[in-house]
């Protein structure tokens, strides 16, 4: 975008119009604006689709492209059609596309961060004093339902709760508990996870069948 001085209100808003503004020089200022654009590869399919008739004709199923590769294709006047104002289009030079998280990356969002969600659940567990572990086919499996329902790295979370919820509200009631172990039953089958008693040093409960 084109270097300008703006006036921007150092407490944001526009409550105290009266108040002194800082003046930025946007100038070497880097702005980056993203979305999830969804629908958009339709657009794109329908400008870059031709029909044709007779004997020779290629026929192309419209499901033939991923989405990834549909969106390398995208063109300003795509973004005019899906609603962008010309204005708006005309001040971002370049336009990028990202492809979709695959298995190997969704495992990686879930145990690598220092925030990751699996660390972050840990945490909790840890509060009642009991281990939480992952196998690594559990984590496939989440990963699996994630690229299934198209939530990407959102939806992990919504699939995390769903299968530890009852374990975390029965916990505090059980004694004796050690590990609490999520394989891939629980995820794909909705088995009970593998509750490991510190008292008697084997399984107490398996429900996964």
């Amino acid at each position: 975008m084109e270097g300008t001085v703006a006036s921007v209100p150092p407490q944001g808003g526009r409550k105290h119009p009266q108040q002194d503004f800082l003046q930025i020089d946007t100038t070497n200022i880097l702005f980056i604006c993203a979305g999830a654009f969804g629908g958009i590869e339709k657009i794109i399919s329908k400008r870059g689709s031709s029909s044709s008739i007779g004997f020779s004709a290629e026929l192309q199923s419209k499901n033939n492209k991923r989405n990834d590769d549909m969106l390398t294709n995208l063109e300003p006047q795509d973004l005019l059609q899906y609603g962008l104002i010309p204005e708006f289009i005309g001040r971002l030079p370049i336009v990028a596309t990202l492809r979709d998280l695959d298995k190997k990356a969704l495992i990686e969002i879930l145990t690598e961060p220092k925030n990751a969600l699996i660390k972050q659940y840990q945490k909790m567990f840890q509060l009642d004093e009991v281990k939480l572990t992952f196998t690594e086919d559990a984590l496939i499996a989440i990963a699996d339902k994630a690229i299934l329902r198209e939530t990407g790295a959102r939806g992990l979370r919504s699939i995390l709760e769903n299968i530890l919820i009852d374990t975390m509200y029965s916990l505090p009631d059980m004694e004796n508990v050690e590990e609490v172990i999520i394989n891939s039953d629980v995820v794909q089958i909705d088995a009970k996870p593998l509750i490991i008693s510190s008292k008697v040093g084997r399984n107490l409960k398996s429900t996964a069948s």
